[in-house]
């Protein structure tokens, strides 16, 4: 594991040697991803890395994880309250559907959901203009194959360092960083509306990804679902195409 981490955390650093920039930021949202990742960057840059932490409607444990996060790394911080910036915006947009007509009430959660994303990924990335700091994401493997992620909105970063690191990789790296017990064995959630958790919205477990990952053997109905995912979310994973010329 010293060896895993120290291959990733020497990436790090040359991205950014070759981005020309002056360290990298994260969103750090109380989980076991942003954790893991919070330590990585503040070793690659220890005077200069920033965890964010970006509540927005959020459940109030979800912010003393992430300040768990913050004091378990020694990762400089901010945080900044989204909650009345998307009040503000979601709510004109779905007055003005609502004036034209054209609202449509089956894709209110998932709409709401996706800009709380996007809000925070633009949050990041002002911040990272500010700072000249590269943003770095959380999404590890089982995430970027199901396309578990918000189009740019938590898929919306420079680095993916986790990306080829199973679930149950990530926690092993969590417990040699020496991230908080609490948080390793935390349920997953992306904490986008009351009692969402990962596992519960895609019909599937971190643990079933991973072996499929893997390459073992798992039940029909979880590779049916796994593989689904993959497929309808292959658009995430590719820059935006244009037509033939």
């Amino acid at each position: 594991m010293e060896q895993k981490v120290e291959k990733i955390v020497t990436w790090l650093r040359e991205q950014g040697e070759r981005a020309n920039v002056d360290g990298l930021l994260v969103g750090v949202s109380g989980g076991i991803d942003s954790a893991v990742v919070s330590h990585l960057i503040k070793r690659a840059y220890p005077e200069k890395s920033l965890g964010v932490i970006m509540p927005c409607k959020s459940d109030g444990s979800d912010q003393e994880h992430a300040k768990k996060v913050i004091d378990s790394s020694g990762i400089q911080s901010i945080a900044i309250d989204l909650t009345e910036t998307h009040n503000v915006m979601f709510g004109t947009i779905l007055e003005q559907l609502k004036t034209e007509d054209i609202f449509n009430a089956d894709q209110e959660k998932i709409a709401d959901a996706n800009l709380r994303a996007r809000l925070r990924m633009s949050t990041l990335y002002t911040l990272a203009t500010n700072h000249r700091y590269l943003v770095v994401g959380t999404d590890n493997a089982a995430e970027w194959h199901t396309g578990y992620f918000t189009k740019f909105g938590d898929g919306g970063v420079d680095l993916v360092p986790l990306v080829n690191l199973t679930k149950g990789e990530v926690g092993e790296m969590a417990k040699y960083l020496g991230v908080p017990d609490e948080i390793i064995h935390k349920q997953p959630s992306a904490g986008l509306w009351e009692g969402q958790t990962d596992e519960n919205e895609m019909g599937t477990s971190y643990e079933m990804i991973d072996l499929y990952l893997k390459g073992e053997a798992i039940p029909e109905e979880d590779k049916r679902i796994i593989e689904a995912m993959h497929n309808r979310t292959a658009h995430k994973r590719k820059i935006a195409p244009g037509p033939p010329e």
